[in-house]
């Protein structure tokens, strides 16, 4: 699904004119801020792209230097810029200030994350490198999840202008939540754990 949405934004971001899929007063605020949409959006494709390939145990032990590649681009083009352009983003996000901090809150939570992982490898420490890891990923996979969410909306009837601030929420809290009940369940005694 994660490259689903990445096609779907290198489509509509790529070939269409700016806010051109997005509410009327989204479109405007995207016209006003073109440097900072698009550094977010394109950006942010790295992560959707190469989360998938970064979180596979095949791939690591096969691929290490391309993992070690990947995961730099990941960070540093994918989470740096994206987290930093999406922070600067959710302070004109549609929707107020329920928007705007829920927004906000997952940009610097994408970067803290970011950080800790890269933190974490760099003492070799791999084991809280690959939760950190898994961490950041499900907080990219707000990409998808909004949109899940926002054909859900639809689907039952409600507005965009009643659901949307919701979505700055709803797009990776449970995400993460979830991600943390795995972590918890893998500590329990006969579960098996992935070194």
């Amino acid at each position: 699904m994660s490259y689903g949405v990445a096609g779907y934004s290198i489509f509509v971001y790529g070939t269409k004119p700016l806010g051109a899929s997005v509410h009327p007063e989204m479109k405007t605020v995207f016209e006003q801020n073109k440097i900072g949409i698009y550094s977010h959006i394109f950006a942010s494709l790295f992560t959707l792209l190469l989360g998938p390939f970064q979180l596979s145990t095949y791939f690591r032990k096969k691929h290490i230097k391309w993992h070690r590649i990947g995961g730099m681009a990941y960070l540093l083009i994918g989470v740096l810029i994206g987290g930093v352009s999406g922070l600067y983003m959710a302070l004109h996000a549609y929707g107020g200030m329920t928007s705007h901090f829920g927004f906000s809150l997952l940009s610097i939570t994408w970067l803290f994350t970011g950080f800790m992982a890269l933190y974490s490898i760099r003492k070799r420490d791999i084991e809280n490198h690959r939760k950190w890891m898994i961490r950041n990923f499900s907080l990219s996979f707000g990409a998808v999840t909004l949109r899940i969410y926002l054909g859900l909306f639809f689907a039952f009837g409600y507005t965009f202008e009643q659901f949307y601030p919701l979505l700055a929420w709803l797009a990776w809290v449970p995400n993460l939540l979830f991600v943390e009940w795995l972590f918890c369940e893998s500590k329990k005694p006969g579960k098996l754990h992935d070194n």
